[in-house]
Formats: structure tokens, C-alpha cells, sequence
């Protein structure tokens, strides 16, 4: 298939789903590519100071975390090595009550909803509430037509290829397909779904144009 047409039907997608995400009190963006994000997301940080970083295959393939870091930033990152268990929940705990919380979404609804489903919570707990803001970063193949695409995106597609990615040993991990387990490092034990704005968290969705993360 011709890229061209690859990107004008992620370009259509996304402008159909940034005027849902408005209508419902989002803020919403878009990226051509990995540069105009980070450039976009670099003044959305302007004015902050602490920032909590989810377990995002796509923000951190954006380097933001390093970014920040480098600039002299508090990051909350629980991906860094060698760390404690007791310092992994220390740093999930503070991603809840930091200035800036990114993470990504495993699907958005055309029609407006975020829907992300977690192993422990930290990263569902802070997109709803303790952060001054949120920024929600996602490619384009995140994207479906409606709600119940999506929650079927995240079972048929995430979430086998992120417990893969993770190395869980979990059915899905094994086959692709899911099969509501009861595996002791199943990663779907939680669901969100933002049907709009939380009351009192302000909420960025930066879509690009590309294919990026699970």
C-alpha cells in the first residue's frame, strides 16, 4: 500500500477523533511524526516541574523521559534499573501526585474515549486523578471506530503483544490470543475508560501519525 494513503487515512482518523476528544473536554493534538511531537510536547511541558512516566513503549521511544531528566527535571521513572521493590513503589506512588503524568493508551475511540488497561494501577490512578496534567501520547494505530472496538483492540491486540513484550508468561504470551486467565502475572486486571474530561484533571491527547507502541 501506498504510504501516502497510509497517512491521509491516519490524518482523516485522527481530526475525526481530535473534535470528539474536544466536544468531551479534552485537549488534543497532532503530529506528522516523532519530531513535531516532541516539540509539541516539549511546550506542553513548559512550566513544570515534576513528571511521572507510565510503562509507554511510545513515550519513551520519544525519549521525553531522557529530555527531562537531562534538563534537570524530578522524573518519576519506575523503569530505572536495579531499583527496590521498595523504591518501584515509592516512584509509582509519586507519579500520582506529579506535575505532569505522560503514559499512552492501549486504544481511543474515533468517538472519543480513552480506554487503557492495567496490571497494578499506577498508571490508571494518575490519568484520572493527582496530576496537575496528563498527556495522553498515542500513534495512530491506537485509533478505532467506536467503544466496543476498542475494548476488543485492547484484548485481541495489546495486551498479547505488551505481555509478549514484557515476557510474561501468561496464555497470551504464548498463542496471541486472549483467554481470560488466571495466570499470576496476568497484566489485564484493571480497566479505564475516560469517557470525557475528569473533573478535576486536565487531559492532553497527542496523536501521531505513525505506528508506535502495542
Amino acid at each position: 500500500m501506498d504510504k501516502d494513503y497510509e497517512k491521509w487515512l491516519g490524518k482523516k482518523r485522527a481530526e475525526s477523533c481530535m473534535k470528539n476528544l474536544n466536544k468531551k473536554g479534552f485537549e488534543s493534538h497532532f503530529a506528522e511524526n516523532r519530531d513535531e511531537a516532541r516539540n509539541l510536547i516539549a511546550k506542553l511541558a513548559e512550566g513544570f516541574e515534576t513528571f511521572g512516566f507510565g510503562g509507554s513503549d511510545t513515550v519513551r521511544s520519544l525519549g521525553i523521559h531522557t529530555a527531562l531528566a537531562q534538563a534537570g527535571k524530578t522524573v518519576h521513572d519506575h523503569w530505572l534499573p536495579n531499583l527496590s521493590p521498595e523504591q518501584d513503589l515509592e516512584i509509582r506512588l509519586a507519579q500520582g501526585r506529579c506535575d505532569m503524568f505522560f503514559c499512552s493508551a492501549n486504544a481511543i475511540a474515533v468517538t472519543g474515549e480513552i480506554v487503557n488497561v492495567d496490571g497494578i494501577g499506577n498508571r490508571t490512578s494518575a490519568m484520572a486523578f493527582g496530576p496537575k496534567k496528563v498527556v495522553v501520547v498515542a500513534g495512530v494505530n491506537k485509533l478505532t471506530s467506536d467503544l466496543d472496538s476498542a475494548l476488543k483492540r485492547v484484548h485481541e491486540v495489546a495486551a498479547p503483544m505488551r505481555a509478549k513484550s514484557l515476557g510474561m508468561d501468561t496464555p497470551c504470551a504464548a498463542t496471541g490470543l486472549c483467554a481470560d486467565c488466571r495466570s499470576p502475572q496476568r497484566i489485564c486486571r484493571i480497566t479505564t475508560i475516560l469517557h470525557c474530561k475528569p473533573m478535576l484533571t486536565d487531559v492532553a491527547v497527542v496523536l501521531i501519525n505513525r505506528v508506535l507502541g502495542f
